[in-house]
């Protein structure tokens, strides 16, 4: 596929140069990764910098050309290694990276190190020839098993609200990804994928599955949850660019059907018992390095459609119509269904019910005037989350935060520990029990009364993998009281304060508080 080739003088003998075509399936693919970055960095908010993709596109192309350079004697485009380089930057994120830092440096090391891990297992795990697995595929699965998210994670299921942005995306991924699949002839392959995979979701998110996403701020769920892989741009990048590699499926086109409605069965066990999008990400990379290996049974198992009716022609003994054969295959496909459907609901059991540990949706005592807090200023970083974070919605979290803090006093005041569950959860709620706990104790009852001066409202940004949660840093005063076990007020002083309150919506609807990172009380 490479045609345009010139000469170089290299250490003292000429070395041809072979430029790319552009019929070149792996350029097209790669320019439409490319593209994607760009639409993400730009309108998505991809949190993944220049830096970052460079250092891994650079990586694998360079040892690609290096690698076929010293087997070859040839200065060949970089296709491959350039496509390996890309698809990592794709899908590979550092732990807790910011929006919108276009130029950061921050773990650039980590993408050099997965795109050259991955460009280098095509030419060290090879099996007659062909190197066994995709690239990119199993340099990210690797990466992900064995540095886990400390410091990397992958790309989310979830990228944006849909709007315009959004669908030009999927434009681009659809689009070339139909074109290209189509013109190799791996179109139908993909789609068994995509259908078996959501039909094995359809039933496992019917049982009730859920998972903890960094992107919304309950479990993902039910309907939502097989809505959200169905048609996750991660999802169709991994059927239409990955799956797909004509170098690590089969070579029959039954086969390959075979191959790829299997692999889709597998991606859907691998990802039922995981509790968090981590995990499930995992899960669906790691059914591809899985079955990669397993592509030659597949070959020899089904063969190709020629093979196939040859040996039906020549069947010496065909079957009688109306003879049990056909209800016996008839039986063994309604019991190999049956048995799927059953390992599916079983191998989803662990994440069939989770703990939400915060109260359900009802009215809390505590009535707060929204008059007396001030207009809750909104960060640029207030995006990324499924959520409409508008004014209207600010300052309903910000009456909820004033109610949360309130309870906290209420509950210390009187000494009612179950008023600290409506308005806290977490480290936060364990903190407020040994507070009151200590209170009881001592008979000084002290409580704080937050007057709030300013507030600003941005997501939060975990190192763990829970669901989504809201950071209002808020500046004021408070009042300091204690109380005697009678209710008598004893003392007084007030104090001003500056803190950042994390909110989760960890049951219900319901911000709670679940940490205090610096000030407060």
């Amino acid at each position: 596929m490479n045609t345009a080739v010139r000469t170089l003088r290299l250490a003292g003998r000429e070395v041809d140069l072979v430029f790319p075509s552009r019929s070149d399936a792996r350029l097209q693919t790669s320019a439409v990764i490319v593209t994607v970055h760009v639409v993400g960095m730009a309108a998505l908010g991809f949190a993944v910098s220049i830096p970052q993709v460079a250092a891994a596109i650079l990586t694998a192309g360079l040892i690609d050309l290096g690698m076929t350079l010293r087997s070859s004697g040839k200065l060949v485009w970089p296709a491959s290694g350039v496509l390996t380089g890309s698809g990592v930057a794709l899908i590979l994120r550092i732990t807790g990276m910011e929006r919108g830092e276009y130029w950061s440096w921050r773990g650039w090391h980590w993408f050099a190190l997965v795109a050259g891990f991955s460009v280098l297992t095509k030419y060290l795990i090879r099996y007659r020839g062909r190197h066994v697995f995709n690239p990119s595929n199993v340099g990210l699965v690797a990466a992900f098993l064995i540095v886990g998210d400390r410091f990397i994670e992958p790309l989310d299921f979830w990228w944006a609200p849909i709007g315009f942005w959004m669908l030009t995306v999927y434009a681009v991924i659809v689009g070339a990804g139909i074109a290209i699949t189509r013109r190799l002839d791996l179109l139908v392959m993909a789609g068994s994928f995509w259908v078996f995979l959501t039909a094995g979701l359809g039933v496992l998110a019917a049982s009730g599955h859920c998972m903890t996403a960094t992107w919304s701020p309950s479990p993902v769920c039910g309907t939502q949850f097989w809505t959200t892989l169905a048609i996750s741009p991660e999802v169709l990048v991994f059927l239409f660019f990955m799956i797909t590699d004509p170098k690590t499926i089969p070579s029959g086109r039954r086969a390959r059907l075979a191959f790829a409605a299997s692999l889709g069965l597998a991606a859907t066990l691998l990802i039922a018992p995981q509790t968090l999008e981590y995990g499930a990400k995992v899960g669906l990379l790691g059914s591809l390095v899985i079955w990669s290996p397993l592509r030659g049974l597949f070959d020899r198992l089904v063969g190709d459609g020629e093979r196939v009716v040859r040996s039906e022609l020549q069947s010496p003994s065909p079957v009688p119509p109306g003879s049990s054969g056909g209800f016996v295959r008839g039986l063994a496909i309604g019991s190999g269904m049956v048995l799927l459907v059953v390992a599916i609901i079983g191998a989803g059991s662990p994440s069939r019910n989770p703990v939400l540990a915060g109260p359900p949706s009802t009215a809390v005592p505590v009535v707060i005037d929204p008059s007396l807090l001030p207009e809750i200023h909104l960060e640029s970083g207030a995006a990324g989350v499924n959520i409409d974070i508008n004014a209207d919605f600010a300052a309903d979290v910000a009456v909820m935060l004033a109610q949360n803090l309130a309870l906290e006093s209420e509950a210390i005041r009187t000494a009612d520990g179950s008023l600290l569950g409506l308005a806290d959860a977490g480290g936060r709620l364990d903190e407020m029990q040994e507070r009151l706990a200590t209170a009881v104790a001592t008979g000084e009852r002290l409580v704080d009364i937050y007057s709030f001066e300013s507030l600003a409202l941005s997501v939060h940004d975990s190192l763990d993998q829970v669901s989504a949660g809201l950071l209002l840093t808020g500046r004021g005063s408070v009042d300091h009281i204690i109380y005697d076990p009678s209710g008598e007020e004893v003392s007084r002083s007030t104090s001003a304060f500056e803190a950042r309150f994390v909110l989760r919506q960890v049951g219900g609807e319901r911000w709670l508080i679940v940490d205090v990172e610096s000030g407060g009380a």
